[in-house]
């Protein structure tokens, strides 16, 4: 098995809650806690789970747009968390971020050629004309006519302008790219558009994706391999063809039943969950899930499941599989 070109290991961001008059923190939002995963050159990684989970808080944690609290992310042979900021820079060439909403992420003031060529002259590859005609270039690859440089963001519809966020994030030619809910704010008719043109991107230029999504029908589209997020931990990963057709976390049964199905006659393959999802600033002892787990039985609530593998390249944190002990 080939080198992981990124391999997390025990991934943790905590928000400080402060109080009293000094501001001194009197608790900790756990968004991400103790999260690991690798993911390999040119596949699709991809992270799923409810609103609220910590996956987005990840794909930044992993490109330090946020800073991490603890744990490792390595890039190739590189450990992210201890560059500095020199190195850091030089890094980000290879390591770019599509944002979910394709006109916040946007500089209303700048104009299409200022946004996709910005970081090509921030780090010295182009200016001028040559910089002008790698703007057309990449424009051109994503779709977007020559003349769409001179425009600006708000003149485009919002297939458009993810394409544009799109273009910018291919400019410095990176070999990874984070895209965060990069099609959720887009009609269906466009979001099979930019998810064609992603594949189509990754197949061309091998770029390898971290795909954050709560649209559990776009992942088995698009995904090689699938981590289930719960409460700022993984749960469960799996193949995408295994886990939509044999997913064992209750909590990922659970999230697939959930999810819609154009065939009205389909049976559910597991009740509705009960309950709301816990406050991430006092999770629930031992598996945070099990408040709201149909199988919940005596270690449950009093002890961390540890992550289990199983047969293939699968792994579930849950007490139901033998292993599984205190964390």
């Amino acid at each position: 098995m080939t080198e992981p070109l990124l391999a997390v290991s025990q991934l943790q961001k905590w928000y400080p809650v402060r109080g009293g008059v000094l501001g001194r923190p009197v608790g900790w939002v756990r968004a991400v806690d103790g999260v690991s995963f690798t993911i390999r050159a040119g596949e699709t990684f991809a992270l799923v789970g409810e609103s609220g989970c910590g996956k987005t808080t990840v794909g930044r944690s992993v490109l330090r747009l946020v800073e991490p609290t603890g744990g490792s992310v390595r890039f190739g042979d590189r450990d992210l968390l201890a560059l500095g900021r020199g190195e850091l820079r030089r890094l980000r060439r290879d390591m770019q971020i599509v944002f979910q909403d394709p006109y916040a992420s946007l500089n209303p003031r700048l104009s299409v050629a200022e946004i996709v060529g910005e970081a090509l002259a921030a780090h010295g590859i182009a200016r001028g004309s040559e910089l002008d005609d790698r703007v057309v270039a990449l424009l051109e690859r994503v779709g977007l006519p020559a003349a769409a440089r001179r425009r600006y963001a708000h003149e485009f519809s919002g297939g458009q302008r993810q394409r544009i966020g799109i273009a910018r994030a291919l400019a410095l030619e990176p070999r990874f790219i984070v895209c965060d809910e990069a099609v959720s704010a887009l009609d269906v008719s466009i979001q099979a558009q930019i998810l064609n043109l992603l594949q189509d991107l990754q197949d061309e230029l091998a770029l390898t994706y971290l795909f954050i999504s709560h649209d559990l029908n776009v992942v088995e589209h698009l995904a090689d391999r699938v981590a289930v997020m719960y409460l700022g931990r993984i749960v469960e990963q799996a193949p995408a063809a295994e886990l939509f057709a044999d997913p064992k976390h209750p909590y990922t049964r659970a999230l697939l039943a959930a999810n819609p199905t154009p065939d009205p006659d389909a049976p559910r393959r597991a009740p509705a969950l009960a309950g709301e999802v816990p406050s991430p600033l006092h999770p629930p002892p031992g598996c945070h899930f099990h408040p709201r787990c149909p199988d919940r039985f005596g270690p449950c609530a009093a002890e961390d499941p540890r992550e289990t593998a199983l047969a293939g390249d699968a792994s579930v944190a849950c007490h139901l599989y033998p292993g599984a002990g205190a964390a």
